[in-house]
């Protein structure tokens, strides 16, 4: 299938984007590159381009007889999206309306959404499944909430088939060590520890240590960047017009914060220093998806089920990449 990957040059859309080559697709990437990095997309693979424009989404569909179309490009900081709201509303929501606008106006008719599980209601019971309650508590999970909803409607409307794939905490890094996980202004717990480790950051900051858990840190659902774009290559495989599904995709398990440290610790052998810091707004204290359902319709299994091997991918990426996709570009 020909497909097009919005924010196909971010961590987890260019990891789909290079399973689905692998797989036998042609996909291209259309990226802004406003945090997206160009030496993850394989040459000739990418298409420089705003979501908010549609003329250049309708040329791409068009240029490269697009049959389904995988978004996920989108704004996706939580403590961000609290402080700016409003450029959350334009990228999240409004930029998926442009992509579907588009895409009913050239007749692809295939979507898959990158959501997330800040869409359901955190005091929910867990592990989430999908007929948990949404009911996001932060704008960020409120726009993709908004985007899914878009999508339903256009689906009832035009006949578009979607799948919504709400998926945790992405983590590693690719297994031949080439591609991994790179921003300009990280967030992400395991790159950040890792920071400390390659000497970039002096010590890391652990955000309260009075949660309702077992050793008192939020506990967080952590699943591969190549177990997640499995998920995606299958979903796409088995996807058809009119179809509406929604899956979680996680590990059905959680690790705290010091359970993530420790083994990052293990991986690279010596101790992470760090400190702890008031809660952030809008942080739960356990988010963990259940993942049986896609498991069972789709026969997904996870490759990476432990966290000691999700580490030393990431490790094996950021001891050889400390400045991240610098060394590709030179």
């Amino acid at each position: 299938m020909n497909v097009l990957c919005t924010g196909g040059a971010g961590y987890v859309g260019s990891a789909c984007l290079r399973r689905l080559l692998r797989a036998g697709h042609e996909p291209v990437a259309y990226d802004n590159l406003s945090t997206g990095n160009r030496d993850a997309v394989p040459n000739g693979r990418l298409v420089v381009g705003d979501i908010l424009d549609r003329e250049s989404i309708e040329s791409t569909l068009r240029d490269y007889r697009i049959d389904a179309v995988m978004h996920f490009a989108a704004l996706a900081s939580v403590p961000v999206s609290i402080a700016d709201p409003r450029s959350y509303w334009l990228t999240n929501v409004v930029g998926t309306k442009t992509v579907l606008d588009a895409m009913v106006a050239c007749d692809v008719r295939l979507i898959l959404f990158s959501s997330t599980a800040a869409t359901y209601a955190f005091a929910s019971d867990m592990p989430l499944t999908e007929s948990s309650p949404q009911d996001p508590q932060v704008p960020y999970g409120t726009t993709k909430l908004t985007a899914e909803r878009l999508i339903h409607d256009y689906s009832r409307a035009y006949g578009l088939g979607y799948t919504f794939l709400r998926y945790f905490n992405a983590s590693g890094a690719d297994p031949d060590g080439n591609y991994g996980e790179a921003r300009s202004s990280e967030s992400h717990l395991i790159p950040l520890i890792f920071r400390v480790a390659t000497g970039r950051r002096e010590k890391l900051t652990v955000y309260g240590n009075d949660w309702p858990t077992k050793d008192g840190t939020c506990i967080r659902d952590y699943v591969h960047t190549d177990d997640l774009a499995h998920a995606h290559q299958l979903v796409l495989e088995s996807l058809e017009p009119a179809m509406a599904r929604a899956y979680n995709v996680g590990s059905g398990s959680g690790s705290s914060v010091l359970e993530v440290i420790a083994a990052c610790e293990s991986v690279i052998g010596r101790t992470i220093p760090f400190e702890y810091a008031e809660r952030r707004p809008g942080d739960p204290a356990i988010l963990i998806a259940s993942p049986e359902k896609l498991e069972r319709e789709l026969g997904w299994r996870r490759e990476y089920a432990e966290m000691s091997r999700i580490v030393e991918t990431a490790w094996a990426w950021h001891r050889t990449h400390p400045d991240g996709y610098t060394e590709l570009r030179q």
